[in-house]
């Protein structure tokens, strides 16, 4: 080796000289066709952790356990059909397929299917929805409707293939038949809950006496099954509806032993669906014979009472005075009363207009007193206006005439007062003795082309009259003289003391 050769520094390789070159895009690529067709079908359990739904509906959350944390994300058009709301701590099987998010360089799981990891995280579940719900109130027994005795309708909310629809209608016509309205639905798997709550919520928008006649009982039924089969009526969206329903509902799921949500917000739990049937309509026979019965025993109460009450009045009647005996006296006593009346009533009236007559003849005319106040008045101002001129004279002279002029002024007062209290008490006496007042209680003034009429022979047949009412005149043409005179009826001798068994009445 040379000394040139010695010195010269020597050539460094370049790194990785036989590896390919990519960019980050085809990496990321590579890495992502790598992943997806190596895991184009997975299942994963996991819990739930940081689950959240974004605005445009998709689900973000992680799988972890004890080791790993795997993301995911379950697309808007997935997660509505999935069959269980993803709920964080809840353990689950997640279905899907793995692929990578190049963007943040990280892999995650696209969610097709998701399923709750055994029965045990179904009870958990199940037992946190319950007490969820109940805090809320919606299993109070306030909430709860009675049931109607004998619903017109009946709306079965349930599957129309299974055997539980042929249980209740079945039982429904041996016991009482009754029109029945079915709403099929799903009752498990994807979308039972959904459409449960909308066949319960559907029932309740039936207006009452529209084309579809609106149930008064709800029935939503189905047979027995395990957890996973009865899972739709634990759902959220049932127990709600059920809750809201304000239609009474009768919960019948399963069998005896079986308990779901919708039992607690159901206003009736059936522990089988031919239960509530029973329960829905009391028996038909039972009915008519409970009818028949107290049918029997009303009309042999009315029989009895009618007896007794026949028997009670002929008792009383017994003890009774003839009634034509009683309105004879007292028919008789008020024509006696009616004929006095109107002889009273007449001189009554004969003595009010004598008085009336005296009285006018003793006052002077109203227009002459007025006239005679107005002299004086007119004398006792000229003198207080030649007062006033000679005021300023001599003070002296003026205050006396002006005390003159105070004096004449009360004076004036008192003679103009005197006359009007006179006048206006005489008027008062006038208008309570005038004719108008009779009229007013139902009598008449009856007047001829000669004036006033007061005898029933003065009237000729055709004579013109004017009959004045107390609200006006109306204009009558007589048809006939006076009328015979009718004779008086012959009063009986009236009994008194111990000889009328009658006695009195008034």
């Amino acid at each position: 080796m040379t000394a040139e050769t010695s010195t010269r520094t020597p050539s460094i390789a370049p790194v990785g000289g036989n590896l390919p070159e990519f960019t980050v895009s085809e990496l990321s690529r590579a890495v992502k066709r790598v992943i997806e067709g190596n895991f184009e079908r997975v299942r994963v359990r996991g819990e739930v952790s940081g689950f959240k739904r974004a605005a445009s509906g998709h689900l973000y959350l992680a799988l972890k356990d004890e080791e790993a944390v795997l993301d995911a994300v379950c697309w808007r058009a997935m997660a509505a059909r999935l069959a269980l709301a993803p709920e964080d701590g809840l353990e689950v099987i997640a279905t899907g397929r793995l692929t990578t998010y190049p963007g943040r360089s990280k892999y995650q799981l696209v969610i097709e299917q998701l399923e709750l990891a055994g029965e045990g995280a179904l009870l958990k579940l199940l037992e946190e929805r319950r007490r969820k719900l109940a805090a809320e109130g919606l299993f109070d027994a306030e909430r709860k409707q009675a049931l109607p005795f004998l619903p017109e309708v009946i709306g079965v909310v349930t599957s129309p293939t299974g055997a539980v629809i042929r249980d209740i209608l079945h039982r429904l016509a041996d016991r009482f038949p009754r029109p029945v309205l079915v709403w099929p639905v799903l009752v498990q798997g994807e979308g039972a809950a959904e459409q449960i709550a909308a066949a319960i919520a559907g029932f309740n928008a039936l207006e009452p006496g529209g084309p579809v006649p609106r149930p008064d009982l709800l029935i939503v039924a189905r047979g027995g099954g395990s957890l996973e089969d009865l899972w739709a009526f634990n759902e959220e969206v049932v127990v709600r509806a059920a809750a809201a329903s304000a239609i009474p509902l009768i919960s019948a799921v399963g069998h005896e032993t079986d308990t779901t949500l919708i039992d607690f917000a159901a206003d009736y739990r059936a522990p089988t669906p031919t239960a509530a049937a029973e329960r829905a309509v009391p028996v038909r026979s039972e009915l008519l014979a409970a009818t028949l019965d107290h049918g029997r025993r009303l009309a042999a109460a009315a029989a009895r009472l009618l007896g007794e009450r026949r028997a009670e009045v002929a008792g009383l009647a017994r003890g009774l005075p003839e009634p034509r005996r009683l309105l004879e006296d007292k028919t008789q006593r008020l024509d006696e009363r009616a004929e006095r009346l109107r002889g009273a009533l007449r001189h009554f009236a004969a003595t009010r207009r004598t008085e009336l007559a005296r009285t006018g003849a003793a006052l002077p005319h109203p227009r002459r007193q007025l006239d005679l106040s107005r002299e004086r008045l007119g004398a006792q101002g000229d003198r207080l206006r030649g007062l006033r001129r000679r005021i300023g004279e001599r003070p002296a002279e003026a205050l006396a005439r002006l005390d003159a002029a105070r004096r004449l002024g009360r004076c004036r007062r008192q003679i103009l007062a005197d006359p009007r209290d006179r006048l206006e008490a005489l008027g008062r006496v006038l208008e309570s003795v005038s004719y108008r007042k009779v009229l007013a209680r139902g009598y008449a003034v009856v007047r001829g082309p000669a004036g006033l009429i007061a005898r029933a022979a003065a009237v000729t047949p055709g004579l013109a009259l004017d009959i004045e009412f107390a609200d006006g005149h109306v204009a009558a043409t007589a048809s006939s003289g006076p009328a015979a005179k009718r004779p008086a009826r012959a009063k009986a001798p009236k009994k008194t003391g111990r000889d009328d068994p009658q006695g009195s009445l008034l």
